[in-house]
């Protein structure tokens, strides 16, 4: 668990909590009883109940407690404190806001506790990178060469490289996914690559490469050519399938830009031609972002106006059943005019039951929870706009201790 994360809070309300004394004996009133009552909780507790204590504490909180004393930092460094903490119920995912596009610092957001961390991510170098997460790991993809590839864990940072995938090197489009087995601790990487045609301008090469952790080998299961549509940067594994958005290339309704595909990673089949699995979306889309939530398929969208379905009107939440979209929410408008100016793309990712939706033009971040219906603005991030072109973006991810890649 080493690195340059700093967990001091960066909320600009934060409040040091009260010291809560431990008092053993409190129904006793004898002065040896009273003498007793003071003795550090630290020289009481067994080994095995400190670490069960522990592991229901935030992050943070936990790493904050590895500096208490010698034991404590042997304790939540131990393997059997890893797998007490795996126990526990998942805490609430992360958000990780970039504050610079040359570097790839930020702060991460905990939604629990309402504060922000400062972490420094290992192996990614730009914020511009390819990024997707799963179950406490988070795969990250160069985009220039699209051929350096790592999986890390943000909180502890440990860090593997992947072998170079095949295919071509240079894609005009690419979308990363990862999905980790919770039972096996192994993932799998998927690529969709798409390349326009050479002097074609309606037909793309369409390739899919995955790389399974436990082979630590790619394969490359299916190459097609598609017509009138291109992949994109969307992708997400659920449920053993791999959904990802695809791009009308000019021509035909200007509101039916986007379409959704999927590929069963299970059995290695697609039931035929890809565009076979053609799901349109709910509505005409400025933008969509795929997420995986409990294993159902969540997609943000940007709602275009009737007349012009380029400029954004809203923002809508959808799950997919089957092979039908069921609207869960649309975000109020008090928010949707909370973040001022708003692209017709922007920023969303989301795992469990939160989503979380950021405006590429400012450091604002909003909240959706799934389970609750309920919107909320997040603490505010301890970063400001510097000059008028400077971007922010970020991406959500499960923080855990005891997987790693």
């Amino acid at each position: 668990m080493e690195g340059e994360t700093s967990w001091v809070s960066h909320s600009s309300d934060y409040v040091a909590p009260d010291m809560v004394e431990f008092d053993l004996f409190s129904e006793l009133n004898d002065e040896d009883n009273r003498e007793a009552s003071s003795v550090p909780m630290d020289l009481i507790l067994p080994d095995d109940l400190l670490e069960r204590i522990l592991a229901y504490l935030p992050i943070a909180s936990i790493f904050r407690a590895s500096c208490v004393s010698k034991r404590w930092n042997e304790i939540v460094k131990s393997t059997r404190f890893s797998w007490n903490f795996s126990q526990v119920l998942s805490q609430k995912p992360w958000y990780f806001m970039f504050t610079s596009s040359e570097e790839p610092v930020g702060y991460a957001y905990d939604p629990s506790l309402r504060k922000w961390y400062g972490i420094e991510l290992p192996c990614i170098q730009t914020s511009n990178w390819f990024i997707a997460s799963s179950c406490g790991l988070v795969c990250v993809m160069d985009n220039d060469s699209r051929s350096e590839l790592y999986v890390c864990n943000p909180i502890t940072k440990c860090c593997k490289n992947l072998l170079e995938p095949p295919g071509v090197k240079f894609s005009d489009y690419s979308a990363l996914a990862i999905c980790v087995n919770k039972k096996t601790s192994c993932y799998s990487v998927a690529i969709v690559k798409s390349k326009q045609v050479p002097g074609n301008f309606v037909q793309w090469d369409l390739s899919i490469h995955i790389y399974d952790s436990g082979t630590m080998m790619w394969f490359t299961p299916l190459t097609e050519v598609l017509t009138g549509w291109r992949g994109g940067d969307e992708s997400v594994i659920c449920d053993g399938v791999l959904y990802f958005l695809i791009y009308a290339t000019g021509g035909g309704d200007p509101g039916n830009r986007h379409g959704l595909i999927t590929y069963n990673l299970s059995s290695r089949s697609s039931n035929g031609s890809l565009i076979r699995t053609f799901i349109p979306v709910p509505c005409s889309l400025t933008c969509g972002r795929l997420m995986n939530l409990k294993e159902k398929l969540v997609m943000v969208g940007g709602i275009g106006k009737p007349d012009r379905p380029d400029i954004i009107k809203g923002i809508g939440v959808w799950v997919l059943n089957g092979e039908e979209w069921q609207e869960i929410s649309r975000m109020p408008h008090k928010y949707f005019q909370g973040f001022g100016e708003f692209d017709d793309v922007f920023a969303s990712s989301g795992t469990d039951d939160l989503i979380y939706i950021q405006s590429y033009g400012a450091p604002t971040l909003l909240v959706f929870d799934v389970n609750q219906k309920q919107w909320r603005w997040s603490q505010k991030c301890p970063v400001t706009k510097r000059f008028p072109l400077q971007l922010f973006t970020g991406f959500c991810f499960e923080p855990r201790l005891e997987v790693s890649p």
